[in-house]
């Protein structure tokens, strides 16, 4: 799993990294709010853990910012700020948990995997007639089921979870592939072909687009 850690103390950030990447996990860390947005802009993840308290700001902001452009990566706040207005404030921004300092790397852990579970569990993305069920792994357009390879299916449900918004090829070779190097020629277009050639072909209208010199989106535009 990819895991973005946003934390200003270095000691409890290299603490997190150690452990999350011992566990199996590739981990960015960020110092700051400006560095945590720029690592979300440039790079696909499957969870934040964010601190609340950072040196340029509330690390919530981060959250609420995913949120609004419809992003539901899961978010764990880690913070030492305990009273309950503050846990609230957390999760009525759209954090999924909320853990407070000092926490034990075990429940840490723990609340990892239930927030993860929970949003792929509860997943079924839809974009215009287009269902994806993800965790039957299962697609149907018009009530008509397609079928898909592993690699298309997870290539479908990224664009899917992300419907409306461009994503460029970095970013689904990364998200998709788990590489920023294309590990064969065109592989991310190549793929989009195959997805259109089942997913759009006969169905009337289109819900892959080409944004010319940036990337692709899974939008249901109107005719």
């Amino acid at each position: 799993m990819r895991v973005l850690v946003v934390e200003d103390e270095k000691k409890i950030a290299g603490f997190l990294q150690r452990g999350l990447e011992e566990e199996g996990h590739r981990v960015t860390v960020a110092g700051d709010v400006a560095g945590g947005r720029l690592a979300l802009e440039s790079g696909a993840y499957d969870l934040v853990l964010v601190d609340r308290m950072l040196p340029d700001g509330d690390g919530l902001d981060l959250v609420r910012a995913l949120r609004r452009r419809k992003d539901q990566t899961p978010a764990i706040c880690l913070t030492a700020r305990d009273r309950v207005e503050e846990r609230v404030a957390g999760l009525q921004g759209g954090a999924d948990d909320y853990l407070v300092k000092p926490f034990a790397f075990d429940e840490l852990l723990a609340r990892m995997d239930a927030v993860t579970r929970r949003v792929r569990g509860a997943d079924v993305l839809e974009v215009g007639d287009l269902r994806v069920d993800v965790g039957a792994r299962r697609v149907t357009r018009a009530g008509a089921d397609i079928r898909l390879t592993a690699r298309e299916f997870d290539l479908l449900r990224y664009l899917a979870e992300h419907k409306g918004r461009v994503l460029g090829r970095t970013r689904l070779l990364e998200a998709v592939w788990e590489t920023t190097h294309d590990p064969g020629t065109n592989t991310v277009d190549v793929y989009i072909s195959y997805l259109r050639s089942k997913v759009d072909k006969g169905f009337g209208r289109p819900l892959l687009h080409t944004i010319r010199g940036v990337g692709y989106v899974l939008e249901d535009r109107p005719r």
